[in-house]
């Protein structure tokens, strides 16, 4: 499954994912990953690919730190403390993410708890310039094409990403996080 998106990751000029759950997989360390997608595979009770699953999905997020594409992330501050993973790899997790938003292509917005919402929380999206959205559920992702559909998902990424903090604000509740872990 891993390997069915990369042309169309390497054709998507603006990303904007939405993420209520779990670090999103471009942000993903390939130990956070690997504990993720092993829980998944244990829970649908699937065959064990995990390995080859990691390391299509860390090639794959190579187009991350290509200049040619952008970024924009919206994480729940949920995101940062749900622990799928032993201490050791939600820090270096974290780590990485402190990392990535120095990235000049990629912009992360993190929605505080304590957020005045005008948007609720929603399941896990990305959008694919303004053409296509994958939504997910919990066995599959719809891909999503009508115009309608598309649009819709953009306007709640807006709304959610204006409910999200940015830059230092969001460099401090993933410090936090991180600082909760010891």
């Amino acid at each position: 499954m891993q390997e069915s998106t990369e042309s169309l990751y390497q054709r998507t000029r603006v990303f904007r994912v939405y993420v209520s759950d779990v670090i999103p997989g471009f942000l993903q360390t390939p130990g956070y990953a690997t504990a993720l997608l092993s829980s998944i595979a244990e829970f649908r009770g699937t065959p064990d690919d995990v390995t080859d699953a990691v390391e299509v999905r860390m090639r794959r997020n190579a187009v991350l730190t290509n200049g040619a594409h952008r970024f924009s992330f919206v994480l729940e501050e949920s995101v940062l403390r749900h622990r799928l993973c032993t201490v050791e790899t939600m820090a270096a997790q974290l780590g990485h993410l402190l990392g990535v938003m120095n990235l000049q292509n990629v912009a992360v917005g993190i929605v505080p708890f304590s957020a005045r919402r005008t948007m609720w929380s929603m399941p896990t999206f990305t959008m694919f310039d303004d053409a296509r959205v994958h939504a997910d559920t919990l066995d599959a992702a719809s891909t999503l094409v009508q115009p309608s559909q598309v649009d819709l998902y953009r306007r709640a990424f807006g709304r959610l990403s204006q409910e999200s903090v940015r830059g230092a604000a969001a460099r401090s509740l993933v410090a936090s996080a991180l600082a909760s872990l010891g």
